[in-house]
This record gives structure tokens, sequence and C-alpha cells, in this order.
């Protein structure tokens, strides 16, 4: 099983830091989710693990090897990237998109199981009858559906997603968690994902990273880290949190119309 270990992460723009002395380890084959306000540095912390961001200090060992030893193509191999948006200049069919996810193992060429490979992702995704399909002529939520199907295409030991669900209805919100929780149990595949959205990230998380102040405020299960007390700490609101099936369950309260 690849494992990551961070210890010592920091990063800064310029003078303004983002998060310092970061030290975890991930090394189970399951959906870790990355919670935490807006500006705490989720999206800048997964950069930092795949080498599209240099930390300011700190490392981050792949299998025990520090990823700036590693060349990008290296990190491809085994490590798959899906951006929050994806706009193209290109024209494209989605099948040929989805493609691009079998580069970094199979360079310009591509084979019978290549394509298989992608006719599976995009099965996966639902995205059969879009497969001829321009990928500029497709909505906010298809294209990030083809951005999945790229990732999973790549066939990653592990697999980073940035709001994959941010553009997508209910129904493929709970239906892309439900499958990446099982995919990264039944293949064997760390899912690392950053969420914004509390109650889609109780119901389906392994674990919980939720990022406050510059660091980690919390690391652990759904029950252990969705509290009122944290979540009042980390976002400034007001909840109850029931169980519903075994999993919390967030009712945000609103403020009195009389403040």
């Amino acid at each position: 099983m690849t494992d990551i270990k961070i210890e010592g992460l920091s990063f800064s723009y310029g003078d303004v830091p983002v998060f310092h002395d970061l030290d975890l380890e991930m090394d189970k084959p399951e959906l870790i989710c990355i919670l935490g306000p807006n500006g705490v540095g989720k999206t800048t912390f997964v950069k930092c693990i795949n080498k599209l961001l240099t930390p300011t200090q700190g490392t981050v060992l792949i299998d025990g090897k520090n990823v700036r030893d590693s060349s990008l193509l290296e990190l491809a191999q085994i490590m798959a990237y899906v951006p929050n948006t994806a706009y193209s200049v290109f024209s494209m069919s989605v099948a040929e998109a989805v493609l691009m996810g079998r580069h970094p193992h199979a360079g310009w060429t591509t084979s019978e199981n290549d394509m298989r490979i992608v006719d599976k992702a995009i099965e996966t995704m639902e995205l059969e009858e879009l497969s001829d399909r321009d990928i500029r002529e497709l909505s906010a939520g298809q294209l990030q559906r083809v951005m999945i199907a790229r990732g999973l295409a790549q066939q990653p030991k592990i697999l980073i997603l940035d709001e994959p669900t941010s553009n997508l209805d209910v129904r493929h919100q709970m239906d892309v968690m439900h499958f990446l929780k099982k995919y990264a149990r039944d293949s064997g595949t760390m899912v690392l994902m950053v969420c914004h959205d509390l109650n889609i990230t109780a119901a389906y998380a392994d674990r919980i990273i939720m990022m406050a102040n510059g660091g980690v405020f919390a690391d652990g299960g759904a029950a252990e880290v969705l509290t009122e007390y944290n979540i009042k700490q980390v976002y400034d609101v007001e909840c109850r949190v029931i169980e519903v099936e075994g999993r919390p369950h967030i009712i945000l309260l609103p403020k009195s119309t009389e403040d």
C-alpha cells in the first residue's frame, strides 16, 4: 500500500503564511476528506503533495521518497489530480479527454488495453452518451465528471480531487461520493479530496482532516471531527449535530433576524 508522510510542511504566498508545521501520515486505501473554511489552504496543501506547488519548508514523502526528487511524470504514474475546474481552448471529444489520463503510462501510443480502461472510466461516470461530444459543449457538471473519469483512467495509487462534487447536482454528488468510497476500498487506492459540504463529507468520509488557523484543527472519523464545538470554532456558526444511520448530520442554525 502506498503511503504519504507529511513532515513539518509549511507554505507561504510571499510574506503571507497559509499553513505551517503540518505533520500527517496517510497509509490506508480509504476516502480522506479535507475540510475547512475558504482560504485555509486546503487546495494549496494537496498541490504541495503532488508537486504542483513547492512548500516553503518541510517534506512530502511518498513511499519514503521525497516528491522533490521525483519528476512530474514519475509522480503522475502513481498519483492523479482532478482540479476543481477545468476549461479547454482545444477541441477534443470526451473520449479523447479521458484518454489523456493514460499518457503517464502509455506515452503517445494507445493500446487496446488503454481503450478498455478509458471505456470503463466513461461508463463508471455515466458519460457514454457524451463520449463523442466536444468537451467545450459540456455543462460544468458534465465536464467535472469527465475530469474524474480521466483521473480514474490514470489508474493511480493515490487519487487527489479538489471539490469534485461542487458542480454536480445532488444525485450525482451522492453517486460520486459513494463511488469514491467504494473505489478506495475495492481498488486499494488512497482517495484524498478537498470538500466544502459538511453533510456530504459526514456521510461518506472514512477520515476527515479539518484545517483551521494555519494547521490541522481535528483529524479522525466523522463523529470525532464533526462536533458542534469543532464546527463553531472553525466556521464560527452555531449548529446541532444529530446521528442519522450511524453518521453525524449537521443542522446549521440561522442567525436571529434581530441580530
